[in-house]
């Protein structure tokens, strides 16, 4: 059996050496040659599955993304290829969520604001939005939730005009979808983005296309010339990615190339979602875990210290763990030389918030708190 594997699913050995012959592929340089040898494919998101693609594919039985997005996969024509397919969805959500927290944490260190005294509008609320959502409710941060898809049908949503208008902080988590009846393309546009507040924090960790990014910026460069107070930007996703709008990145205060789910236990997650769908799909025991991989983190107790403030000590930890302005500096720094594919594909090791022990929480409600955000108490 031929499985093809993109290079950046880790432990792809470990997981499916025993079920046949693996191929690496670069996600971006897949050919139709290729895959016409393949009998299971895995991808990520910068592998478009379409005809051109599949044109020789003889032999496939199986694709699998390693993401939670599908816009990149044809699923009616693998529907009419009798192809089985899977994603991985909410593999990476407590990765990106961890991504916003920790990029906000910055942002209120940058502009000396207190993040509990904002309100923050999550555009989206599926896998990641729900995570994004719990961990922000523990923080105990006043929420605005919108849904394209639910913001008519429950009492908890508002509409996504409301949500910029009102938010403090707006960060988007929607997949990108260009047709039906509430597409998320553009969701954010030269109509709509004057509604964001004019000391707003935003935020995109989801698809490059859901916001116009020639309108980002054409109202950046505006609340520059009026004096406004700018954007506060973080944006970890582009249009038109591999290359994004360079403009631009001289209005962002965090920018990173595609990476808030690339932590080591979002990617290893998502490849062991694929494994236990690969053997399902060939009848085969599952006796892979992902748990028994993981390497041991570089930090893993950290003992705190009672006399500080649990702002203090939560921002401390956070930002032990992993810091964005690591990665908002390599992409700063390389992306010109290197190439937005390259920082993906030589992206540091990053581990999430459960890979750090918290010692000494002598007070039960600051330990709680702790707790419920991710952190091994």
């Amino acid at each position: 059996m031929n499985i093809f594997i993109d290079e950046n699913i880790p432990y792809a050995e470990d997981f499916f050496a025993e079920l046949g012959n693996i191929t690496r592929f670069a996600g971006r340089e897949l050919t139709a040659e290729q895959v016409s040898v393949a009998d299971i494919l895995l991808v990520r998101s910068i592998t478009k599955v379409n005809s051109q693609l599949l044109n020789q594919a003889k032999n496939l039985s199986f694709v699998g993304t390693a993401t939670i997005g599908e816009d990149h996969i044809d699923k009616t024509l693998l529907q009419q290829k009798g192809i089985t397919f899977t994603s991985a969805p909410g593999c990476n959500a407590i990765s990106v969520a961890e991504y916003v927290i920790s990029s906000l944490y910055v942002l209120s260190e940058k502009y000396n604001f207190n993040l509990l005294d904002k309100t923050v509008s999550i555009i989206g609320v599926g896998n990641i939005g729900k995570a994004l959502q719990n961990k922000l409710m523990a923080l105990g941060i006043n929420l605005l939730l919108c849904d394209p898809e639910r913001d008519q049908t429950e009492e908890d949503f508002v509409d996504l005009e409301y949500a910029l208008t009102h938010a403090d902080i707006v960060t988007f988590h929607t997949p990108l979808t260009s047709t039906g009846k509430n597409p998320t393309f553009h969701l954010l546009n030269e109509e709509n983005i004057h509604l964001l507040k004019q000391d707003v924090c935003l935020i995109n960790a989801s698809r490059g296309e859901v916001i116009d990014n020639q309108a980002l910026l054409a109202e950046a460069i505006r609340r520059e010339k009026q004096n406004e107070l700018p954007i506060k930007l973080v944006l970890d996703v582009w249009e038109n990615e591999p290359t994004p709008l360079l403009e631009l990145i001289e209005y962002t205060d965090i920018a990173s190339a595609h990476i808030a789910g690339y932590s080591l236990e979002g990617k290893a997650r998502g490849t062991e979602m694929l494994y236990q769908s690969v053997c399902q799909h060939l009848n085969l025991p599952i006796v892979k875990r992902l748990d028994k991989l993981l390497p041991v983190p570089s930090v893993t107790n950290l003992v705190l210290n009672n006399e500080y403030q649990s702002e203090t000590q939560l921002k401390a930890a956070i930002h032990l763990v992993y810091d964005p302005r690591r990665d908002d500096a390599l992409f700063r720094n390389l992306l010109a030389k290197n190439g937005f594919d390259w920082l993906r594909k030589n992206y540091p090791i990053r581990r999430e918030w459960s890979s750090l022990k918290l010692e000494r929480i002598t007070n039960n409600e600051k330990g709680l708190n702790f707790l419920k955000i991710g952190f091994d108490i």
